[in-house]
């Protein structure tokens, strides 16, 4: 696009062409690897997965003992059993439970006697107050997707998953090149027509306010020569540059001729007020931008071509801007030429909120202090009269919460790879995914609390999945059944099935220790399915009632050593490098509320579930088949 001098492009058009500008000389983040415990605040570059588990040993949840299940069975108030000391173990919260133990008793339930045994008066469940491998954190589970500023909580989680080190976006660093033979550094005693340099304080303390590092260089007088050398000083050692003051047309005003003979000038002249001189160029693929000496000027310039570039590298998504209704108290005249931002103070008289406009003069900084709000007032315009109900930006940022995809429901690994496309290609779109099994995902879509839930139910009558459920439970329609994937079920067992496991039914047999999912998850009641198809008691097999709530976490119990088989994912066995003996292919759909559909968030998902990239995604995952995900399936 070639220069135009003092041009009045609208402002939305001259952000719009500027980025694609920047773009097209290859303006993006760069990244960084840095220790985990310095990155709070910062954004992650990928998704990041844990090293281990967490805890990474099964571990006491109460101050007890620890006894094998077995030798507590039969224990009652009327017939209680008495275990000798090399029976029991002694346990603080927290201990590491011994090879040969499987339980622990609340010291509230024990009863010390004499010799050294304690007697019991309840039987103890296999697995009862341990906190098991991987209950917090499994070894392979996403931790923090991509593009997510680290917060403390998930620097805790990284550690405990054995993460120590983090690629994040690297900060960009703003270069500030105060320029001027009136502009002097700040002092106590300026002499008449010197001007105290605080645009850059200003500015640096907004960029970085943004996440980006600022660099203040020294005071340029007005010489071609040295401002053009500055600026290519500032353009090799910085990722973005603000020329300060020189972008009007006034006799020393050099800015636009060196951003021109060292790069490129896009646009000169943007209409809106204050700011109307902003040059936006760049020297390669580094922004360099022009900024009006006045400071209100300089502030509505950064905010509105700047902000948006440092976004745009931080993976950030801009923040909402919150908007109340208002009466102006003062008529406020605009010129038709430019958009008009107009600073207001704010404030409830009674009922009703009012809008006092401030001065508008571009050197009353002020102004800006004071200010509760911006009243907008578009290009075109003329203005507003007293008493007029005007639309006024607030000052405050919106919650991220609006803009969170809950999922409710079975749980399966794609969710978390789904969750993180989502973020990738919309970064002001997150999801929220909770694993309550496949029925608890149909109570909270009945309860209005989700926007989707992954669902897996088998209906044993005539072996379909899903459709039966949704006619049940939702009889009067409002939700879509939406094809989501076929996944592979079957047993996991230890690299190199070590016990010889064949099929389902070997889940009984004396010595196997088994691990399940929870009640209402749809793996759960196909389990329940084949132990009655099997004719197996599930009484009878030892850990039947040991419930995991995800499918990695029954993974990481088999890894452990802690159980020796577990119905579960192909994809989770992989994972956790797993022998896997598949029992059958099921479907795993998402339900849909109708009140839901039409929203953005959830129609971004459709799409994602449609892309070719969430395919060769699920297909190097492996146990999945594809097959029109995010087609209606009828009911």
């Amino acid at each position: 696009m070639g220069f135009e001098y003092l041009t009045n492009v609208p402002l939305r058009k001259a952000r719009a062409d500027y980025l694609k500008l920047l773009e097209d000389h290859g303006f993006a983040p760069q990244t960084e690897v840095i220790p985990v415990y310095e990155a709070c605040g910062r954004v992650t570059a990928h998704a990041v997965y844990a090293h281990i588990c967490a805890p990474h040993y099964a571990a006491s949840a109460m101050d007890g003992a620890a006894v094998r299940a077995k030798d507590t069975f039969g224990a009652t108030e009327t017939t209680p059993i008495t275990l000798a000391k090399n029976q029991y173990m002694v346990l603080d919260t927290g201990d590491p439970i011994p090879d040969n133990c499987d339980a622990v008793i609340m010291v509230e339930d024990i009863v010390k006697n004499g010799d050294g045994s304690i007697t019991i008066h309840a039987a103890a469940a296999p697995w009862q107050h341990i906190r098991q491998i991987g209950e917090d954190i499994c070894a392979g589970e996403m931790i923090l997707p991509s593009h997510m500023t680290v917060s403390p909580s998930a620097l805790g989680a990284m550690i405990a998953g054995g993460v120590l080190e983090v690629e994040v976006i690297r900060k960009p660093k703003v270069g500030i090149i105060p320029t001027g033979d009136e502009i002097i550094p700040p002092c106590t005693d300026p002499k008449p027509g010197d001007i105290l340099e605080f645009n850059g304080s200003i500015f640096s303390a907004m960029v970085r306010q943004w996440g980006a590092e600022a660099m203040v260089y020294p005071i340029v007088p007005d010489q071609f020569d040295q401002i053009r050398d500055m600026v290519a000083k500032a353009a090799d050692e910085c990722d973005l540059v603000i020329l300060n003051a020189g972008s009007s047309a006034g006799r020393e005003d050099y800015s636009v001729k060196v951003i021109r003979e060292l790069g490129q000038v896009l646009y000169h002249g943007i209409a809106m007020k204050p700011g109307k001189p902003a040059i936006l160029g760049c020297k390669g693929n580094t922004p360099i931008l022009g900024v009006p000496g006045y400071p209100v000027s300089g502030i509505i310039v950064i905010e509105e071509l700047l902000k948006p570039l440092i976004d745009h590298w931080l993976k950030a998504p801009a923040a909402p801007r919150q908007y109340a209704k208002a009466a102006l108290t003062r008529p406020v005249v605009s010129g038709l030429k430019y958009e008009e931002f107009v600073r207001v103070r704010m404030g409830y008289v009674g009922d009703k909120l009012m809008a006092s406009p401030l001065s508008r003069g571009s050197g009353v900084v002020s102004s800006f202090m004071k200010a509760d709000g911006i009243l907008e007032v578009p290009q075109g315009l003329e203005g507003y009269e007293a008493g007029s109900e005007v639309n006024v930006r607030l000052l405050s940022r919106a919650d991220k919460l609006e803009n969170t995809l809950v999922v409710i429901g079975s749980h399966d690994p794609l969710l978390d790879e789904l969750g993180n496309m989502l973020h990738v290609e919309n970064n002001g779109v997150y999801m929220s995914s909770s694993h309550v099994g496949s029925m608890g995902g149909i109570m909270a879509i009945r309860r209005g609390e989700a926007h989707a839930a992954g669902c897996h139910l088998l209906d044993t009558a005539d072996g379909s999945y899903n459709t039966a459920f949704i006619r049940k439970y939702f009889p009067r329609g409002g939700v879509k059944l939406i094809r989501c994937v076929g996944r592979q079920q079957g047993l996991m067992v230890a690299r190199g099935n070590p016990l010889g496991i064949e099929k389902f039914s070997d889940i009984a047999r004396d010595g196997l220790r088994y691990v399940n999912r929870q009640k209402g998850s749809g793996t759960r009641i196909l389990t329940d399915y084949l132990c009655r198809q099997n004719g197996l008691d599930t009484a009878a097999i030892y850990g039947y009632d040991r419930e995991e709530l995800t499918h990695t976490s029954v993974a990481a119990q088999i890894i452990s050593g802690s159980a020796d088989a577990g119905m579960g994912i192909y994809s989770a066995a992989k994972l956790y490098d797993l022998d896997f003996i598949p029992i059958c292919i099921e479907e795993y759909d998402l339900i849909i509320p109708d009140h839901a559909w039409d929203t953005p968030m959830v129609q971004q998902l459709l799409a994602t579930l449609k892309s070719g990239a969430f395919r060769e995604k699920l297909l190097a995952m492996g146990g999945y088949t594809v097959e029109n995900p995010g087609e209606i399936i009828e009911v």
